[in-house]
């Protein structure tokens, strides 16, 4: 049966109650529920079915047994006990101030104990809290659940003295928890960012980290298997409509929406926001990235003068993914907390982490972002320009090429914060990327060697980029440092192109082509 898709529903009850499709997570569910005493984090993007499994928490604490007839957990050995469930979701609210949080922190406490019938002396938001724990644990242990715990820190990122008035606060109210231990029968703190164990968790030091825990690394999101199981109805109307076998629209999902991975064995699962809007709409789209844009993180990358070409080749061990600190926010755990990078290996021996993008969904869209905030060219213009490009490189339209690729450049401000030798590296870094994604083919690029390789079918093209000298002397640099010596023999033609950029213009001066059999190809002399 085809059941209706979920789209922004995020309460399981609704759900449920709704005939809607629900992938079922309950086996992993039972492992954090199945012993008391726990106390655990759990990390994950935005939009990644955070509140919905503190939603079915909430039912199951609340013994509505009946709700998950039919799933996995329903026919396991749990006791379904009631327990008072203290629940608190800081996404419902923008706060700006520490004194704001305090007062959003007593606006929830009250709630809570008008539900349960139970009346909250005068005090600081710590002590009520406290009195509330204790007074709720006469019925039975205490459940607590916290979404999003993060968020009044994020939403402060920009003001430090506050934020760090506002991390305070959050560190007073969750040392509580740790007080009043014998009251709680289970603890989960859901949030995008894990700040380091000295700030928001110090008072919390019984906290179990499980963000990077390979028994949980599936327990939000999709996988592959539970992909082709749940959605197989979708498959023929969607393969139908894109003009493919079933099989093939299986590929392209997965290319452009798999690929999250959150553990050492990096089972890499689907961004159920994307999926389900995906089959949906059957159209193949960002979902993800266009409902919430990293404006914060490009900020970040351009203050800090971050090499973005430094993505490509992330290696990190284990202590980088909890060095997250108001004080000194570092971009590569920034980028993995929020889903932009993600797990893609993991060497034992030298006990580091490989990072890269997720899948072609973000890495597109980020980039493009990137490129969009660092050159002239809105981000609605730049995918026809890269097109463009494309089609002149396959034509072998070097006039053409240049000229498009020169719109990329032109009008960048004066008055520009990082070297400008490295904002160029990092339009040109940017553009070829994309390109290489455009005609599906990766795009090698690092210090110590040319600029940008780009391999077609039919043809390898090395470029070399020169600030302030001649497009000769970029070539001669391809030449003389051998960039084209591992494509010799390959039977396709290697172009070597040598490109000069003019500062005071900010417009390319000059471009030479030449291959590896014939001598030069095509030429326009420098102007500069």
């Amino acid at each position: 049966m085809r059941k209706p898709l979920p789209v922004g529903i995020q309460t399981f009850r609704d759900i449920i109650q709704g005939g809607f499709l629900y992938v079922d997570k309950t086996p992993w569910i039972y492992e954090l529920i199945r012993y008391p005493k726990g106390v655990y984090f759990l990390s994950r993007p935005r939009r990644f079915g955070k509140s919905l499994l503190i939603s079915m928490l909430d039912e199951i604490f609340q013994g509505q047994r009946e709700l998950f007839r039919g799933l996995w957990l329903y026919e396991q050995p749990y006791d379904w006990a009631v327990h008072p469930i203290i629940r608190v979701d800081f996404s419902l609210r923008r706060i700006q101030s520490a004194e704001e949080l305090k007062a959003v922190i007593g606006d929830f406490l009250d709630v809570i104990a008008r539900q349960y019938g139970v009346e909250l002396p005068a005090g600081d938001y710590q002590k009520r809290f406290g009195d509330l724990i204790a007074q709720l644990a006469r019925r039975n242990q205490v459940v607590i659940l916290i979404d999003e715990y993060d968020k009044p820190l994020l939403d402060n990122i920009d003001n430090l003295e506050e934020a760090i008035r506002i991390r305070d606060t959050l560190k007073g109210f969750y040392t509580i928890i740790k007080g009043m231990d014998a009251y709680i029968r289970f603890v989960l703190l859901t949030g995008v960012s894990k700040f380091s164990q000295v700030g928001v968790f110090s008072g919390l030091n019984n906290l179990k980290d499980i963000s990077l825990d390979d028994r949980y690394a599936a327990l939000l999101g999709i996988t592959q298997a539970e992909l082709e199981a749940n959605f197989q109805v979708y498959l023929p109307e969607f393969a139908q409509k894109e003009g493919l076998t079933e099989a093939d629209l299986l590929v392209e999902i997965r290319h452009w929406y798999n690929g999250f991975c959150f553990s050492k064995q990096c089972q890499a699962v689907y961004n159920p926001f994307s999926t389900l809007l995906l089959f949906d709409m059957q159209d193949f789209r960002n979902f993800w990235f266009e409902s919430g844009t990293p404006t914060f993180l490009v900020k970040l990358i351009q203050r800090r003068n971050y090499a973005v070409e430094q993505l490509d080749r992330l290696e990190l061990d284990e202590l980088a993914f909890s060095s997250y600190e108001l004080d000194d926010l570092k971009v590569v755990p920034l980028l993995y907390q929020t889903g932009y990078l993600t797990i893609k290996g993991y060497d034992r021996q030298a006990r580091l982490y490989r990072l890269y993008y997720p899948n072609y969904e973000v890495e597109n869209a980020f980039l493009s972002y990137l490129l969009a905030d660092f050159g002239p060219v809105e981000n609605g213009l730049a995918g026809g320009h890269l097109n463009q490009l494309v089609q002149a490189l396959r034509a072998h339209e070097f006039d053409r090429f240049f000229d498009v690729l020169g719109v990329f450049f032109a009008g960048i401000p004066y008055d520009i914060q990082i070297p400008q030798e490295r904002y160029y590296q990092t339009i040109f870094y940017l553009v070829f990327k994309l390109l290489g994604l455009r005609v599906g083919v990766e795009v090698r690029s690092s210090r110590g060697r040319t600029d940008a390789v780009l391999e077609l079918a039919d043809a390898v093209w090395i470029f070399e980029f020169k600030l302030d000298a001649s497009a000769t002397d970029a070539l001669d640099q391809i030449k003389q440092r051998g960039y084209a010596e591992p494509y010799r023999g390959q039977g396709r033609p290697v172009y070597l192109v040598g490109v000069a950029f003019d500062r005071g213009r900010r417009a390319i001066a000059g471009w030479q082509v030449e291959t590896l059999t014939s001598r030069e190809v095509a030429k326009q002399p420098d102007l500069s």
